[in-house]
């Protein structure tokens, strides 16, 4: 995940503005004053009760950040700022008589609750409270206060360990034989107060008596935090940069701990975690802030307020409306009430469940807060995707609770959704335990095409080995079964029946866990949250499709998935890989292929494997009658259609082979290859095997000639793999020709079959130009084209290689996983431009694994590109961020 940073807000400005006070800002100046200041200035824009105060800007943060110290004339500003608030609340910060408290608190451009440092109370000393006490009538609050100061400047600022304080506490209360610290009386608090200012000392540091300093060393810790290791790690996870700084607020105190008039909570303006529209939030009363969020006492849920505080909850719920009307959306809030007067402390745009986030976006179209447009902006990928498939309803740790399920590794998140079942070891048992009713995960070192049918009938898929486009990776998305690939960490012993993981054994039969989407693997069952089948849904999708450029089309191999594509919203076929058409049954009559050692075995092998790909071309165009389908002639290696070469040797040493064992044997030595990714496939394959190719066209024509005369509109393209030069390609067009002039002749019946190249190695890329002349379109193989231009094996660098290079940032990405936008990403917009320039009604679209990916459909949309074809689980994924990129390029929507 990534937040989107406004660049023109985030340039140098000609002018650095050190302090702006809350009446001179505005919610639009978040990247200058952080979201949390700019909201103040907002409230205090619209007339709500804000107590005074002023922001230390980010400008000032990266001065400091970049500088090693604050700007010269940062506290000339500062002070001045703070002697307004002074005037303004009649209170002077250190003044024995009248002192004025403030608190100052974090405030990055992007909500990083809890991330960074706070110091609350300060000008609270034991000078000061005498004059606390005067204007509070409260011995015990003002002591309390001292105490909370001196805990948090000397852990925040000076760096006293927190158990310093917290023993001291604890052992004050032990002593007086209460339960908690609220039940001190004045004296023993302050008592406690000073023990810390003693302790303070102790641990070689001193809290300075001159609150103006006290505030200069606390404005300087708060800009500090921003890099501590919690706020770093936290800008890791949501991709938010790490040179934007925290600006920080300087506000008045107001107490919700002076007793029973007074209290404190948190407030949203609808629910977080479902979207219901009612007010929803926690208080405490006679409390501070602080004592709500980090659980000190428990609170009380939002609506019994009313009980307490009638008129401040009158006024509360009002003061919600208002903001939520004047943002448009979901609002979070922190309150305080002192002596029964309501005041609004912060407010921002709330965190939501993507439960919450599908039923607030479309619910506040009908209730006309937002447009469509606007609604389609506020669901995120992630959020949708959290939506479409079930997931663990808790996240699991490597050192669980007793009995508890344990996190075990991760891999890759190869096809999306959780799932819980025995580990099962072969492809035959995952077929007899799901007939007799049990849930089975199929756990391999890698997959091949004979374990097809165990694949689809299991829950979900583990494998050591393999990439994002493994065969597992492949069959398991084009299923919709959940997926894990490439989990290295596993030791996978077949014939031992166990899977161990650092120390840990689990053996066939024993319940195991795997998430998809977030690649965890995990021992034992996970609870899990089923999808929740929400009909605004559907709605959002539509208005998502209303404003995308790119058309959405899908990877479907079988009229299964081309009707399940077409019913989630595919506009068409971008790839129908037809080798998945030969497994399963037909996986012998594609090994009397291999086998064949004279012509006329091959013809009649390659008869009936016609015969059947015909039918399996009429239920394809038939399941996506009017949209386009683009059919991929055979572009894996043929060995990959034989068994396991180790297991057949490990079988033949055994004397276990018969002699169609010992064929296979042969044809797997024949056919094994150093390096098959680079080798005897795609194109290749057709140049030596040509037969293999004219069946495959032929069945294509046939099946589109007999869609037309049941009164079909077939619209099919033949797709060349692995082209690299023109002649290629030219020849491949040839064929094309010929063949469908012979079927069409034979028929009597005329059908267009169109011509579509991949461009999926650097050669093709850098000669678009040529080859455009010879086709109707292309179609970018981004898997490919990643592995030839990085030069690394996409499949052995996903479990061991890619991790390390992503934690010592040698990569900004997976690029196998998102397009890498200076190189491959330049070669495939230069492609598309220079077969434009050749032929301007060329088609372009992208069939790879990025496809689907939220940042990969960003920058093809930025291309020009057509469309983008993704696995039928990626297809809403695909219109929304397709939608949300022509959104971004038009404009976003208007900040209230």
């Amino acid at each position: 995940m990534s937040v989107q940073v406004d660049q023109a807000a985030t340039a140098p400005r000609s002018r650095a503005t050190w302090v702006v006070p809350f009446s001179e800002g505005r919610a639009k100046d978040k990247y200058l004053l952080g979201g949390k200041g700019a909201n103040l200035c907002e409230m205090t824009y619209i007339g709500l009760p804000v107590p005074p105060g002023f922001i230390v800007t980010t400008d000032a943060c990266r001065a400091y950040l970049r500088e090693g110290q604050v700007p010269e004339s940062l506290y000339e500003e500062v002070l001045a700022a703070l002697a307004g608030v002074e005037e303004q609340m009649g209170l002077r910060l250190g003044d024995p008589d009248r002192p004025l408290l403030v608190s100052l608190r974090s405030g990055a451009p992007f909500s990083m609750p809890g991330m960074m440092d706070t110091v609350l109370n300060l000008g609270a000393m034991p000078d000061t409270v005498p004059g606390l006490i005067g204007l509070t009538g409260d011995a015990k609050h003002a002591w309390d206060s001292v105490r909370r100061f001196v805990e948090m400047f000397g852990r925040v600022v000076l760096g006293v360990a927190e158990e310093v304080y917290a023993r001291l506490l604890d052992e004050a209360i032990a002593a007086a034989g209460v339960a908690n610290e609220r039940e001190l009386t004045a004296d023993q608090l302050e008592e406690v107060a000073r023990g810390h200012i003693e302790a303070t000392s102790a641990a070689g540091a001193s809290i300075p008596d001159d609150p103006h300093e006290q505030l200069r060393l606390g404005v300087e810790a708060v800009f500090r935090s921003w890099n501590g290791s919690r706020a770093r790690a936290y800008r890791k996870v949501e991709g938010i940069p790490d040179d934007l700084g925290t600006a920080v607020n300087v506000q008045v105190m107001v107490a919700g701990n002076l007793g029973d008039d007074s209290a404190t909570g948190v407030a949203f303006t609808r629910d977080p975690a479902t979207g219901e529209p009612t007010p929803y939030g926690d208080w405490l009363q006679g409390a501070q802030g602080e004592d709500v969020v980090a659980g000190i006492r428990h609170p009380d849920p939002l609506r019994t307020m009313h009980d307490a505080f009638p008129e401040a909850a009158r006024e509360l719920e009002e003061h919600l409306d208002t903001l939520e009307r004047h943002y448009r959306d979901l609002c979070d809030i922190e309150f305080t009430i002192e002596r029964g007067k309501l005041w609004m402390l912060q407010t921002r745009v709330g965190k939501r469940s993507a439960t919450a986030a599908l039923r607030m976006a479309v619910d506040m179209v009908d209730e006309g807060l937002i447009d469509e447009a606007e609604a389609v902006r506020r669901v995120r990928p992630e959020q949708l995707e959290a939506l479409l498939h079930p997931r663990f309803a808790e996240t699991p740790t490597r050192v669980p609770d007793d009995g508890a399920p344990q996190l075990l590794t991760t891999g890759l998140a190869a096809s999306p959704g959780a799932a819980v079942g025995q580990i099962t070891m072969t492809a035959d048992d995952a077929v007899r335990r799901a007939a007799g009713g049990q849930d089975v995960v199929l756990v391999r070192p890698e997959t091949s095409p004979d374990d097809l049918e165990g694949m689809v009938a299991a829950q979900g898929l583990l494998t050591s080995r393999g990439g994002l486009v493994s065969h597992a990776a492949v069959v398991a998305r084009g299923f919709g079964i959940p997926a894990v690939c490439g989990a290295a960490d596993l030791e996978i012993d077949l014939r031992g029946g166990t899977v161990t993981v650092d120390g840990t054994v689990l053996r066939d039969g024993d319940v195991i866990s795997i998430d998809g989407s977030t690649g965890m693997v995990v021992a034992g069952p996970m609870e899990l949250v089923p999808v929740d089948d929400d009909p605004r849904l559907e709605r959002l999708l539509a208005w998502a499709d209303e404003h995308r450029v790119l058309r959405v089309r899908a990877n479907a191999d079988t009229a299964d998935d081309a009707r399940r594509s077409r019913a989630a919203g595919a506009e068409g076929i971008g790839l129908c890989r037809t080798e998945h058409q030969f497994l399963g049954e037909r996986l012998p009559l594609v090994q009397r292929v291999i086998l064949s050692e004279e012509e006329q075995d091959e013809a009649e092998a390659l008869v009936a494997l016609e015969e059947r790909q015909v039918q399996d071309f009429i239920e394809l165009l038939e399941a996506m009658d009017g949209l386009p389908v683009v059919v991929r002639l055979l572009d894996p290696p043929l060995h990959e259609f034989l068994p396991d070469l180790d297991e057949l040797l490990v079988a033949d040493a055994r004397g276990e082979l018969d002699a169609d064992g010992e064929r296979l044997l042969a044809a797997a030595m024949r056919h094994r290859e150093h390096d098959p990714m680079m080798g005897t496939r795609g194109i290749r394959l057709g140049v030596l095997r040509p037969a293999l190719y004219r069946t495959q066209i032929r069945a294509v024509t046939t099946a589109a000639i007999e869609r037309l005369r049941a009164g079909g509109d077939p619209r099919v393209e033949v797709m060349f793999p692995l082209i690299s030069t023109e002649a290629e390609l030219i020849w491949a067009v040839n064929l094309v020709r010929a063949e469908v002039e012979a079927v069409t002749a034979a028929a009597d019946t005329d059908v267009r079959i169109g011509v579509a190249t991949m461009v999926e190695t650097p050669r093709a890329a850098l000669r678009a130009g040529d080859l455009a002349r010879h086709v109707d379109a292309f179609s970018f193989g981004t898997n490919d084209l990643t592995q030839m231009t990085f030069g690394l094996s996409r499949d052995d660098v996903a479990g061991r290689l890619m991790p390390r290079e992503l934690e010592l940032g040698l990569l900004p990405a997976d690029p196998f996983r998102t397009i890498d936008p200076v190189v491959v990403g330049d070669l495939v917009r230069r492609a598309t431009a220079a077969g434009r320039a050749t032929k301007p009604d060329l088609e372009v679209g992208i069939c790879g694994e990025h496809g689907g990916d939220p940042a990969s459909i960003r920058l093809l949309h930025g291309y020009g590109l057509d469309y983008v074809s993704c696995s039928p689980a990626r297809l809403p994924i695909a219109r929304l961020v397709a939608a949300h990129a022509a959104l971004e390029i038009s404009g976003p929507a208007d900040d209230a």
